[in-house]
């Protein structure tokens, strides 16, 4: 199968993907502990108009309405009989509105965590969570997907059993961001440094951080990543900042202009695949796209590692600079 996503970026080089669904979706209407995986099926012209929106801010990868489509987590509202009805949905409606447009827009089968724990310290036996991962990767394939994005997952063994899985039944290719939530690892202890190691090893195309506490953390975990790994494709995709509860509503305090300054500096630590996630809506996906037009900066990576970067008296005349810790 050829792999439009390797295409896309060999012509853009970096590859602005979309923000939040949740985020719009509970602006369409869905409420609060809902699932919003039924809507590909119900309301799949709600689903059609976010990603619509995405595609005209400029999104050239859009994740499907999947994130909690295993079996594990469809348990929850009764829907785990339908997995497979869903995640297909999910692919066809983002496929619909993907092929409305003149050029290359990449279909990405959203794959998120079954919310279980792997034994021993959980229930979940890893066989469980292949076979759950499988189920959904195989909907999502048959309704049309390009590659299969496995995100925000926290541990590196449940991140092993969904590459397991999708490859069981697919061969799209396939790409995992992490969260890196807990002062610089996953919930379940993981660092950027064994992330980048493993998700390597285990042939991903593309890997990287996802969610979190915003930019500065997902800069942090890009650079580290970068560092160890020059030659990785790396995913950014931050929240819009941090939320705050604000007249019993979540606001993120990440503006558009925060978001857009964000992509420049996350381009320069390395990243070649960014995005939003939550918060992030189509206005924060146009800045960031007119930021990523903008001329690579890379005195920006050195700005971003905490260093502001200025002429020297003794430089200017040849163009060379200097640090200063800020």
């Amino acid at each position: 199968m050829n792999n439009l996503l390797a295409q896309l970026l060999e012509e853009e080089k970096v590859i602005l993907t979309d923000g939040a669904t949740g985020t719009q979706l509970f602006k369409l209407g869905l409420e609060s502990g809902d699932p919003p995986e039924p809507w590909n099926v119900d309301y799949p012209e709600r689903i059609l108009s976010m990603h619509r929106g995405y595609i005209q801010a400029g999104s050239r990868l859009i994740l499907t309405n999947s994130f909690g489509g295993t079996s594990f987590r469809l348990k929850l509202h009764n829907m785990q009989d339908r997995v497979y009805e869903l995640n297909k949905a999910a692919a066809e409606v983002a496929r619909i509105a993907a092929d409305e447009v003149d050029h290359l827009v990449i279909v990405a089968g959203s794959i998120g965590p079954t919310g279980e724990i792997l034994q021993p310290m959980g229930q979940m036996s890893y066989e469980e969570a292949v076979a759950a991962f499988a189920e959904q990767a195989r909907g999502l394939t048959d309704g049309g997907a390009d590659a299969l994005w496995i995100e925000t997952l926290s541990d590196l063994n449940e991140v092993k059993a969904a590459i397991e899985g999708c490859r069981s039944v697919s061969t799209l290719p396939i790409c995992a961001a992490m969260t890196f939530d807990t002062k610089g690892r996953t919930m379940m202890g993981v660092t950027p440094h064994e992330a980048v190691e493993k998700l390597t090893g285990w042939g991903v195309f593309a890997l990287g951080a996802n969610c979190g506490n915003g930019p500065d953390e997902i800069e942090s975990v890009i650079d580290t990543m970068h560092q160890i790994m020059p030659e990785a494709i790396l995913i950014a995709k931050s929240n819009a900042g941090i939320p705050q509860w604000i007249n019993n509503e979540l606001i993120y305090d990440g503006t558009p202009a925060v978001m857009a300054e964000y992509a420049q500096r996350v381009r320069a630590l390395g990243a070649s695949i960014i995005g939003g996630c939550c918060g992030s809506a189509p206005e924060h996906i146009e800045a960031m796209g007119e930021a990523l037009r903008q001329p690579f900066d890379p005195a920006l990576a050195v700005e971003a590692r905490g260093f502001k970067v200025e002429p020297s008296a003794e430089a200017s005349s040849s163009g060379r600079r200097r640090r200063r810790r800020r």
